[in-house]
């Protein structure tokens, strides 16, 4: 008698992907070859065909499951199971891989196989092995062509990224539409995002990142393991991930990060290069794609913006700056080696998952960050970090707790070259109030198209309120944890101080337009004061880094007692236009100094330059296949022509890029485009110009696409 053979096997992906939430992959979805997306914890159905009718007594059959390239039991990477007639329902024993039989059809056999809730995520693949009870010298092995993938479960209770909120997994999950918040903390400004989750290229290209990653096999069950590897393999040092960054403006040989409206298209390339780094990312665009490529695996993700972002590089918990004695800002340092700095804003992400190597109470959202900022054990990483550990200021905890409390809470000390100091400079102030001074994410019960009520504020979730005793209890917590940190927060006490300085703050200001920067004094004493003044006003990188000092005014005068003075500079568009870089900052600097009682005084402000947005008309009626009219339009605010323009729409279709001419100084734009749309239902599309004088003009609308 001859072993029984294999001659097809179905696993349904269509019917098994509504139980395991993944009816919305396109690749499910394939009209041609429909691809197996499942979750763990979850079950599934699966028909074998052989060559013959199935005998239950004397057929022996097993189907193997194996994961990464050398399948192994002990690890959990390997399942076998046998085809056992008698077993009609799954065993009680949910932490295991089994089967049961639901039928019998004379050569079909149908399976119900239950995945694990801590299986390895990615592809799986299956194998059948059969043979006659009794004889082993002979035996056939059937490899099932079909990649399976294997997801993350946030409907599962015994998953470690179980999300109990439903609302919360429409849109940390589900949700392909998003926001990322740049700008100010003064004026945050919502940039549209297609995540993208459910593309045909996302999730093959989130198994080659996982891939690329390093990450054994066996520990990709681990939601703490992955999320860390995604957090290395999204930028490109180490392992050649999916982006390049670049801060210095110089986007020639690439895409500038603002020309990006979605991740499909970098992950696309990505993918279709094999693994080449797409150029270039910034914070906004690393955490765009960690949500997609989360979310697509099955992680709950949301991307998070910190203003007024710490980049502490020493270990101190504080952002050293340093001025000379003429009130310029002397950049990275006296010995050139302090490299602190203050983004205006950084972006990263949050994850959700239990955290079995922490103490109770600290799973929930963990914090990674994909940018390329400081390397974690040898490899530019960063987290998980608990949410709750960094509001304790725990920084004991894993992973990379200090350098995230560092960029919510520490503080900035401003140090002025000083001759009659032993080691030339003095302190001019510490500021325990200006790092972190607003962390948002999008809301997950609302979406505003055309404005911001959608954020919403969680500063209150990594750092307890400014000023209150908590607040600095966190942050000794963290310093006893911190040797260097420690004789930073043992000063002196203050001189004198009778002059009131106020540095008057500026929210934001159209391109284009004047602005002015104004430094309010008052002498509250009883006795002529001489001050000196220096007011400074720069563009920057949104890393704080300096481009170009714009205009600098350096005044000496005296202030009668209780004398009122402002000092004050102007700023005109010829002046600034051709000196500004990314994100359109300005950096404001004030120093001041009393001669008859050393008090010094420093504060520091910056603003963005706001950009017109492009309105988005769409076609009432919009069906899926067909081409759909938009039209777009915006007016150029500047007194120059826009060149080396280009616009990009996404949302409904693949990114689509398209030069366009020159704009005309205040002219009005109109551009008129189409697109087909590949799914029905609420969809929204995403529009994106760039030139070389402005970059970042953007607009959105929604659209109901009918079958």
């Amino acid at each position: 008698m001859e072993p029984i053979e294999v001659q097809s096997t179905e696993f349904y992906p269509k019917d098994n992907a509504r139980e395991n939430h993944t009816a919305e992959y396109d690749l499910v979805n394939n009209p041609d070859f429909p691809t197996p997306i499942l979750r763990r914890g979850c079950n599934f159905f699966f028909a074998i065909r052989f060559n013959r009718d199935f005998d239950e007594i004397n057929d022996v059959v097993r189907v193997r499951f194996g994961f990464g390239p050398k399948p192994n039991v002990i690890r959990g990477t390997r399942a076998i199971l046998p085809i056992l007639a008698r077993q009609k329902v799954l065993p009680k024993n949910t932490h295991m891989w089994s089967s049961c039989v639901t039928r019998i059809d004379g050569n079909i056999v149908m399976l119900q196989v239950h995945i694990p809730p801590n299986a390895q995520v990615g592809i799986w693949k299956c194998s059948i092995q059969t043979n006659i009870s009794g004889q082993r010298d002979k035996r056939y092995d059937h490899k099932v062509e079909d990649d399976i993938y294997i997801l993350f479960n946030p409907w599962c209770e015994d998953d470690g990224v179980y999300m109990p909120d439903e609302k919360e997994k429409q849109e940390y999950i589900l949700n392909e539409n998003g926001k990322i918040w740049c700008g100010t903390f003064k004026k945050p400004v919502g940039r549209h995002w297609i995540f993208g989750q459910f593309d045909d290229i996302v999730l093959p290209a989130a198994v080659l990142l996982l891939d690329k990653s390093g990450l054994a096999p066996a520990d990709r069950g681990s939601p703490v393991l992955v999320t860390r590897a995604i957090s290395a393999v999204i930028n490109s040092v180490d392992d050649d991930g999916l982006l390049e960054g670049r801060w210095d403006g110089n986007y020639s040989d690439g895409t500038s990060p603002h020309a990006w409206t979605g991740s499909v298209a970098i992950l696309d390339q990505y993918l279709r290069t094999g693994g080449t780094p797409m150029k270039y990312g910034q914070c906004w665009v690393f955490s765009a794609a960690t949500v997609s490529v989360c979310r697509a695996l099955g992680i709950p993700c949301r991307s998070v913006t910190n203003y007024v972002s710490a980049h502490d590089t020493n270990c101190s918990l504080t952002v050293d700056k340093y001025f000379d004695l003429f009130g310029n800002k002397i950049e990275n340092g006296p010995e050139g080696d302090c490299n602190d700095s203050c983004w205006n804003f950084h972006v990263w992400n949050d994850v959700w998952m239990t955290r079995p190597d922490l103490p109770p109470g600290y799973g929930g959202w963990q914090i990674i960050d994909a940018t390329p900022q400081e390397q974690s054990d040898r490899i530019f990483r960063c987290g998980p970090a608990s949410v709750e550990a960094v509001r304790k200021g725990l920084v004991g905890y894993l992973y990379d707790t200090p350098f995230v409390f560092s960029e919510v809470n520490a503080d900035i000390i401003h140090f002025q070259e000083d001759q009659n100091s032993d080691w030339g400079f003095s302190r001019l102030k510490i500021n325990q109030y200006h790092v972190g001074r607003k962390i948002v994410t999008k809301r997950s019960d609302l979406t505003d198209e055309k404005g911001d009520s959608d954020m919403w504020n969680i500063t209150s979730f990594y750092k307890n309120l400014e000023g209150t005793e908590a607040e600095r209890l966190a942050v000794y917590n963290a310093v006893k944890g911190v040797p260097k940190a420690q004789h930073l927060y043992d000063f002196p006490s203050e001189v004198q101080e009778d002059v009131f300085f106020d540095l008057v703050d500026i929210d934001s200001i159209p391109f284009g337009e004047n602005f002015e920067v104004r430094v309010e004094m008052e002498n509250r004493s009883g006795e002529t004061r001489t001050i000196s003044a220096v007011l400074s006003a720069s563009s920057i990188f949104y890393t704080g880094v300096t481009a170009s000092q714009v205009k600098r005014l350096q005044q000496t005068f005296t202030l009668d007692s209780n004398q009122k003075e402002t000092l004050k500079i102007t700023i005109t568009p010829e002046e600034y236009l051709d000196k500004l870089v990314d994100h359109g900052l300005i950096k404001i600097y004030a120093i001041a100094n009393v001669k008859e009682t050393k008090q010094t005084w420093s504060e520091e402000d910056d603003f963005t330059l706001i950009k017109p947005e492009i309105t988005v008309e769409i076609a009432d009626a919009c069906k899926v296949g067909e081409d759909c009219s938009v039209s777009l339009s915006f007016q150029n605010p500047l007194d120059l022509p826009l060149t080396d323009c280009i616009y990009t729409i996404e949302g409904l279709q693949k990114p689509k890029t398209v030069q366009f001419r020159d704009v005309q100084p205040k002219e009005t734009v109109n551009i008129s485009d189409s697109f087909k749309a590949k799914r029905p239902g609420e969809r929204r599309i995403v529009v994106n110009f760039n030139s070389r004088q402005m970059q970042g003009i953007s607009g959105t609308s929604k659209v109901t696409v009918l079958l």
